[in-house]
């Protein structure tokens, strides 16, 4: 099945025109409002360096999981 999707405003604009796999091998900072601080900062963290890191990642999967959960009820 094809989906498409725009993702100009959650990804910095060097990052726009990039397939999804290309987007999810870029560094963390291509997602919109996530500086390279911040990027700094979950890598010391938890190892996160990549868009594919951080969406894999179990501790944030857990909560998007919570958070599905709670808007059910």
């Amino acid at each position: 099945m094809a989906v498409s999707a725009d993702l100009a405003k959650q990804l910095d604009k060097a990052y726009e025109d990039l397939t999804v796999g290309e987007v999810l091998d870029a560094p963390v900072a291509a997602l919109s409002g996530v500086s390279e601080a911040d990027a700094d900062r979950l890598a010391a963290a938890f190892g996160i360096k990549t868009v594919r890191d951080l969406g894999a990642n179990k501790y944030f999967r857990l909560a998007a999981a919570l958070v599905d959960l709670d808007a059910r009820t």
